[in-house]
């Protein structure tokens, strides 16, 4: 098994390589109208605020531009103004890890916020046959302490703000190459086919309902279709249970729910995913069976990590199709992924395939997801940030871990 660091190359050609401007607001994250007015108070006319608007919104999500002189339309004038009051850059790409199977993982650094410190956080991007997903964190670190999660042992240190969710995105968008080059024509539309970054999953660090107003900034920038354009139907948010907030979800931000289920009753819950002492079941499935644009279209996905003789009966299959009975919903069963620390050891496949032919059988979809990138800890539950990063030693022991056959 090998851990395959790349260096810090191939970028978006229309992307500088440089560190965040400390100090200067991010023009990334805005809506339309608070660029707008952003704009006034650097001195942009009112009359001129909505065309520089529209300008700058095509270059930084369309071209992805990372500095304000790759803007050839705007005058020299206001550019300069615009690289004097505002920053556009990337985060700081710290490390960059490629997997066995193809997937990628980033580790970034964000500047500090007011009296705060840098931030690192974690990026992953799981290439599959016609598709590409981009697994996108909320937060530095997370409140749940599910206890089969490794993310859920470093404790949460703050949100991450509109702009930084979104620079994940933007920054891997660079490295993929997915973002037009400078021979393309201003006015061209980046066509949806041939993209690698198809879908955007909010599955990284974090508890997105958490930081609702953040997350729901950076979606609906990034479901903007004169920008970043990604469907709606291609951005899944999930939820360990954030009850009142699972409609607004809906409402607010139209993107596809995921619940982080994983235990078909309430005691088993309260263990392993303890926000449920909060928000029982029956709050999460009514709330579930009233989530706005609800159909077999568009259904709920409820994700199950197979835990060894914790979750994994026949008996705890029958409670679940019992607990979903009518809601529309595919149901992921997630293979364990190891961590060093870590007491629970992932379901015998049979196990698993027993699991998943009863759900089939009730009428339900229950895809077993292929394990990805666990080599380098960018699988499922996996996540965590540089302050945080395995040593040696422990990377050690996830690879004997792997080797004797846990999680396989």
């Amino acid at each position: 098994m090998t851990f395959t660091l790349e260096p810090v190359v191939r970028s978006n050609p229309n992307a500088k390589a440089q560190r965040p401007a400390a100090g200067l607001p991010s023009l990334i994250g805005l809506s339309r109208e608070d660029m707008a007015q952003a704009l006034i108070d650097a001195g942009v006319p009112a009359k001129q605020a909505r065309m520089r608007v529209q300008q700058l919104w095509h270059w930084l999500y369309v071209r992805g531009v990372s500095d304000f002189s790759d803007m050839f339309n705007i005058s020299k004038e206001l550019r300069a103004t615009l690289a004097e009051r505002f920053s556009i850059t990337r985060p700081e790409i710290v490390e960059e890890q490629v997997s066995a199977d193809g997937t990628r993982k980033w580790l970034f650094r964000f500047p500090p916020r007011g009296a705060g410190r840098p931030v690192e956080i974690e990026t992953v991007y799981i290439p599959e046959e016609g598709r590409g997903t981009l697994c996108v964190s909320s937060q530095v670190g997370c409140t749940l302490t599910c206890s089969f999660c490794h993310t859920g042992t470093q404790k949460l240190v703050r949100n991450l703000t509109a702009e930084e969710i979104l620079a994940q995105l933007m920054t891997a968008r660079d490295r993929l190459g997915d973002f037009p080059d400078r021979d393309t024509p201003a006015g061209a539309i980046v066509p949806a086919e041939g993209r690698k970054i198809t879908n955007i999953v909010m599955m990284g660090m974090g508890e997105p309902l958490y930081n609702f107003e953040e997350v729901k900034k950076a979606l609906l920038i990034a479901s903007d279709g004169d920008g970043l354009s990604l469907s709606k139907r291609r951005i899944t948010l999930s939820t360990s249970g954030v009850v009142p907030e699972i409609a607004r979800t809906g409402e607010e931000i139209g993107v596809l729910l995921a619940i982080s289920l994983h235990a078909p009753n309430d005691d088993l819950r309260d263990l392993l995913v303890p926000i449920n002492k909060k928000y029982p079941l029956k709050e999460l499935m009514e709330a579930c069976r009233a989530y706005p644009g609800l159909s077999n279209a568009r259904r709920i996905t409820f994700e199950y990590v197979m835990l060894k003789d914790v979750n994994d009966s026949l008996d705890d299959a029958k409670a679940l199709i019992r607990l979903l009975k009518g809601i529309p919903a595919k149901i992921n069963l997630i293979p364990f992924n190891p961590w060093p620390g870590t007491n629970y050891q992932c379901s015998d496949w049979e196990t698993i395939e027993r699991f998943a032919d009863y759900i089939n059988n009730a009428g339900y979809a229950s895809p077993i997801r292929t394990p990805r990138g666990r080599d380098i800890l960018a699988a499922c539950g996996q996540l965590k940030s540089e302050s945080e990063r395995l040593k040696k030693h422990e990377r050690l022991a996830l690879e004997a871990m792997m080797i004797a056959g846990h999680g396989e």
